[in-house]
């Protein structure tokens, strides 16, 4: 039985629009940070207390993106009715990440692109080493690279999960792919996806100079620990 989201109470429908309207300007910021080319690339929030999630409709121009055309999915990754026409469809990776908020409860949003540096460390099937204090901050440790899975169910979402669930990452480097972010929510998901490419292309850099010194382990946790529960305002 298909969830009609007109149907639904009004507090759980002002939250879809709510969340509609936040994946929809955060699309905005991959392009802006250079993270996709064309039509590639997708953010995805779970609403908050409802078992839905946005994300973005599949192959549409960033420039077309808008809140009412934000797809509105179960966390089965099945489309509910909810006002756009039943032609248009989710992203492709809708099954990833409707499995990765099934597993991961403590998930609030998912980014998927195809950042060409950090692409480049998935086609190589290398994670990228803890050579930064800055990865250290974000990540607390290296960026793992995750299995080759194909597209189109929940494969790449079992992926993710497999190598993410008791890792302190909160980016995953799924092999001959592109790297997949998670967050609190989606902004935090997305910044994620910014970070990750940063590092993956200053290690890189790093690498055609010389070799990259390691951060030793207890450094890495101070840094971890600091950046998480220090750093900025609380």
């Amino acid at each position: 039985m298909t969830i009609v989201l007109a149907e639904l109470d009004q507090q759980t429908q002002q939250r879809v629009a709510e969340t509609r309207q936040r994946v929809s300007d955060l699309h905005a910021e991959l392009p802006r940070n250079q993270l996709v080319v064309w039509t590639a690339g997708n953010v995805s929030e779970r609403v908050p207390g409802a078992e839905l999630f946005v994300i973005k409709p599949s192959g549409v121009s960033y420039d077309e993106l808008a809140p009412e055309s934000m797809v509105v999915c179960t966390l089965d990754g099945n489309k509910i009715d909810d006002g756009t026409p039943a032609t248009l469809q989710p992203s492709s990776d809708t099954a990833a990440h409707a499995y990765v908020y099934r597993e991961m409860p403590e998930v609030g949003g998912v980014v998927h692109t195809h950042s060409t540096y950090a692409t480049a460390w998935a086609a190589r099937g290398e994670e990228i080493p803890c050579v930064l204090t800055m990865m250290g901050d974000e990540f607390g440790g290296p960026i793992p690279v995750g299995p080759f899975a194909i597209i189109g169910d929940d494969s790449i979402g079992r992926g993710i999960v497999e190598t993410l669930k008791g890792s302190r990452s909160r980016a995953v480097l799924m092999q001959n792919h592109g790297p997949f972010t998670i967050g609190k929510d989606a902004r935090d998901a997305v910044k994620a996806a910014v970070m990750c490419e940063e590092v993956a292309r200053t290690v890189h850099i790093a690498r055609q100079l010389g070799t990259p010194i390691p951060i030793d382990q207890t450094h890495v946790d101070s840094l971890y620990n600091r950046y998480q529960n220090v750093y900025g305002q609380h």
